[in-house]
């Protein structure tokens, strides 16, 4: 018996988590839900979009699962969190195409994506985007919200904090710690610990913004 499913969010990026669950199977997905009243009543890809928050009072927390597929990693914690208080269960979805090693602990609303590897003994926290052909190797800790973007590759014993942001076909050198809200810029090698709300680019990257400007350009 499939299990409802309505996808929280009507973008690009709710087209690839749209395929990722048709490609899993066991998912009957019911439609999805945006919060811009402009969307209520077109389709994506075949589903239709139902309207915004206030579909959630029509649903049933024991029945129905809910996916926030929305890029931007504050948003989607926002509305992640709060769905989670609401009682409502965030199912991972992993493509098929993915290749996922032992002891890999992986949080309720995350979705990997085809040709991503995650090697063993690594934790991935809720509400994350582990893109197109990313690596995380062994060990590795990615926190709530995070967004590895396609093609970024992290080595061994990386952490990686909440609501940061690895940019397109970026690495990150074995053991290095990337703080909280931050943003790796595409290409960038990063040699070293990045603090928290720091936007580092180039290669070898440096920090070029802190503080608070930088969590805002993640947004």
């Amino acid at each position: 018996m499939s299990t409802p499913l309505f996808i929280y969010g009507s973008s690009g990026h709710a087209k690839v988590v749209i395929d990722v669950a048709e490609k899993m199977g066991g998912f009957d997905i019911r439609g999805m839900l945006d919060d811009n009243p402009v969307a209520t009543g077109s389709c994506v890809m075949g589903y239709p979009v139902l309207g915004g928050a206030e579909i959630l009072t029509s649903l049933d927390p024991k029945r129905d699962r809910i996916f926030v597929a929305i890029g931007s990693n504050t948003v989607r914690q926002r509305i992640g969190r709060r769905l989670i208080a609401a009682g409502f269960a965030l199912p991972a979805l992993v493509h098929p195409a993915a290749v996922i090693g032992r002891e890999v602990m992986i949080g309720q609303g995350t979705v990997i994506m085809a040709g991503v590897v995650v090697n063993p003994a690594t934790v991935i926290g809720s509400l994350c985007i582990l893109n197109t052909c990313c690596s995380v190797d062994h060990d590795g800790r990615i926190g709530e919200a995070v967004h590895v973007s396609p093609g970024a590759r992290l080595a061994g014993n990386v952490s990686v904090g909440e609501g940061s942001w690895v940019g397109i076909g970026s690495s990150i050198i074995e053991g290095r710690t990337i703080g909280c809200r931050c943003m790796i810029g595409g290409g960038a090698v990063v040699i070293d610990d990045v603090a928290d709300d720091t936007t580092a680019v180039g290669v070898p990257a440096r920090a070029i913004r802190r503080g608070s400007a930088a969590a805002k350009a993640g947004v």
